[in-house]
């Protein structure tokens, strides 16, 4: 019997096998990056379980890619700017493009386990600012990576005959 193309581009929650994360004392989370298992080209979701007392990225801004978070189970606090609020299971954010007024971060400051889903467009280039790090990363199509200080700045011409 052979697949149905229908059934590539369904997965249900359960069947999610999530990779454990942790950096220092403030990163960690359960994740996995949905839209390659489905094929998307457009868009980038993924699915993320933060534990308590934990953040599972660096509050961050995105140049190019819009981004929106969808709160299946859990509570926490949203860092947006420089403002914070509370969220809670069935909050929608939208992060949309900007500089630090648009920086963003999740963090579970409850004592059970923080779950959510987040889209973005998925651009081949972006830039993205580290507001608390003051980090400027660059990242680009065939696996371009770059991270640096924003403070470390060359002229245009620096290097060129």
């Amino acid at each position: 019997m052979s697949a149905r193309a229908i059934d590539a581009r369904v997965v249900n929650v359960d069947a999610l096998e999530l990779e454990h994360f942790e950096k220092g004392d403030a990163f960690a989370c359960d994740a996995v990056r949905v839209g390659p298992l489905l094929g998307a080209k457009d868009l980038g979701y993924s699915y993320d379980v933060v534990p308590p007392g934990k953040r599972s990225c660096p509050f961050h801004s995105h140049r190019a890619e819009e981004e929106m978070f969808f709160i299946v189970s859990g509570t926490g606090l949203l860092r947006y700017g420089s403002e914070t609020r509370p969220v809670r299971a069935g909050d929608f954010i939208c992060c949309p493009t900007g500089g630090p007024e648009t920086a963003h971060q999740i963090v579970n400051d409850s004592d059970a386990p923080l779950a959510y889903i987040s889209v973005s467009t998925n651009l081949p280039a972006e830039v993205c600012e580290y507001p608390d790090s003051g980090k400027v990363g660059a990242f680009g199509a065939g696996g371009l990576r770059h991270m640096t200080n924003a403070t470390d700045k060359v002229d245009y011409w620096t290097g060129e005959a």
